[in-house]
């Protein structure tokens, strides 16, 4: 009995010692499902893929291999999910950096799937992959199987490959040998498999009885199910095979990755990919929905930032020019005004006037009514250029904010949300940086007063004229917001799929807002030098 008992922990034993990879990890089966990440970044899509492959109901390994740009945090985040991590050392790249993308300085760490041979066989997957149904019957195909495009070369996106020691030695030993067209291992792979072009087409259907019945075929190709590119997509605005019998949807589309905010409003396809994020459990606390607890302290200090810069600063104009919008037929005289200006094409702010000559003085409830002010010879004391100086005050100061907020929005947070930061922080930044701009615009104008020195437009009595721009200005700040909001969305909001369609749309919608901020701005600088102009005479008077 004893003997038995013996035998069986010494059994147990040399299984386990058997499983063991030479990386560290314990094999739990014989195929397994891959995937490489060299930084933090590609973390969320690895999370995302290993979704879309659990909820095909696999039981096959999924295996991390990282290198060291991958913090120990996102290691654990993995492994919480399922992963097998294992760490790797990067393959230098041995091509010049001056025929390959920056980029591609690590990706020949790639070739490290051939090295995993504690596993039959491995379908391996870019991080920017997802699969959309079971791709259990990859691991039928031969010992070397990919996708051809339509350029005749394989793309290494989606891979299934035989591990072998001899094969890996061999690669590793024609690695600085081997052109690669691309710079990169796909290049390289496309050199070691010269003759791959010529291979059968992977066949799904073949029963099992059938496939080991026949030697194993040294290389197959897959067909466009297995590896649907969302580049080819874009081109077409549609598959190129039916849509429900995809498999695996890759994201090609160079920098835009699924991951980004911003490419969910511009590539259809990623909404497949952004579902399967909002269905990632949360493995460790934070992380439900694909979340980072780090980009959503962040979020909440960005969300709040604008209300803590602009109310304490702001709140007393805002509350009186909302007293102002209030009242009785100021809608009317701006719309009125509005359409003089684009009839006459000249600029007509709006003036309140305030009599304090003694007929007037003892009304306590006297109106104050709207005119306008701008005459020919109030048009000519503004400053040569003044125009063109402060359309580019605008377009610097929009760059600026757009670049801000870029800059501040984590790239990985979830498309709502960094399209309304994006919006929050552009306009709290222009608003800010404008404003700014209008200040000194008005003490402009309070110089030239000063230096001109003349008496008040009118002469009778002690009439003196106030600038009562608030509410009309804050109207144009609106119309301008709302303009910004909906030029790049137009499309989106009518379903438009295509996406130069969609660019398009975008970019007629953004000369439309041009348009306008450049006839606001103008006008909103020329209120603020004539009020600056007209203070300096109210206080000589």
């Amino acid at each position: 009995m004893r003997d038995r008992g013996l035998l069986s922990v010494a059994t147990l034993l040399l299984l386990a010692l058997a499983a063991l990879s030479p990386g560290g990890a314990l094999a739990a089966s014989e195929e397994a499902y891959v995937t490489l990440l060299y930084g933090d970044q590609f973390v969320l899509g690895a999370r995302v893929l290993g979704k879309s492959l659990r909820d095909t109901g696999t039981t096959k390994d999924l295996v991390a291999l990282v290198s060291d740009g991958v913090s120990t945090y996102a290691q654990d985040l993995l492994s919480a999910d399922g992963w097998k991590v294992q760490k790797i050392s990067l393959l230098t790249n041995p091509n010049p950096k001056s025929s390959r993308p920056k980029r591609f300085w690590g990706v020949y760490t790639k070739l490290k799937i051939f090295s995993l041979t504690q596993y039959k066989k491995v379908v391996y997957l870019d991080a920017d992959t997802i699969v959309v149904k079971s791709i259990e019957d990859l691991f039928k195909c031969g010992k070397f199987c990919a996708n051809l495009k339509h350029s005749e070369r394989l793309n290494s996106g989606v891979l299934v490959v035989e591990p072998s020691e001899a094969l890996f030695k061999d690669m590793m030993d024609k690695v600085a040998v081997l052109p690669s067209y691309t710079g990169g291992d796909q290049g390289f792979l496309n050199s070691y498999y010269a003759d791959f072009p010529n291979a059968h087409l992977f066949d799904p259907s073949i029963r099992e009885e059938e496939v080991q019945s026949k030697p194993e075929p040294e290389t197959q190709r897959l067909t466009t199910l297995y590896n649907a590119d969302v580049g080819l997509y874009m081109l077409a605005n549609k598959w190129m095979v039916e849509e429900k019998e995809l498999r695996i949807i890759h994201y090609t589309l160079g920098p835009l990755k699924p991951w980004d905010w911003y490419t969910a409003w511009l590539i259809k396809p990623v909404e497949v990919w952004q579902e399967i994020r909002n269905r990632v459990e949360a493995s460790l606390p934070g992380t439900g929905g694909g979340k980072s607890p780090h980009d959503q302290h962040i979020v909440f200090i960005l969300f709040l930032l604008p209300f803590f810069v602009l109310i304490p600063i702001y709140y007393r104009t805002l509350i009186q020019a909302m007293r102002d919008l209030s009242g009785q037929g100021t809608l009317c005289v701006f719309g009125k005004r509005l359409y003089h200006q684009y009839k006459s094409g000249t600029i007509l702010p709006v003036y309140s006037s305030v009599a304090t000559s003694s007929s007037s003085s003892s009304h306590p409830n006297q109106m104050v009514r709207w005119f306008e002010l701008f005459t020919d010879r109030e048009n000519g004391s503004i400053p040569p250029l003044f125009g063109h100086i402060t359309s580019v005050a605008w377009i610097v100061s929009l760059g600026t904010s757009l670049g801000v907020a870029f800059m501040l929005i984590p790239l990985q947070v979830t498309p709502g949300t960094g399209l309304l930061l994006m919006y929050e922080l552009t306009f709290t930044s222009f608003f800010l940086l404008f404003n700014g701009y209008l200040r000194l615009v008005h003490r402009w104008g309070s110089a030239v007063g000063n230096r001109a020195g003349h008496d008040d437009p009118s002469g009778k009595g002690h009439q003196r004229y106030i600038l009562n721009s608030d509410a009309i200005a804050i109207l144009y700040w609106i119309i301008m917001a709302l303009l910004a909001i909906f030029a790049p969305l137009w499309p989106i909001l009518l379903g438009v799929s295509s996406l130069f369609a969609k660019l398009g749309m975008m970019v007629a919608g953004g000369v439309v807002l041009a348009v306008f901020m450049d006839h606001a701005t103008v006008y909103l600088a020329k209120l603020a030098f004539i009020k600056g102009k007209k203070n300096s005479d109210l206080s000589r008077s």
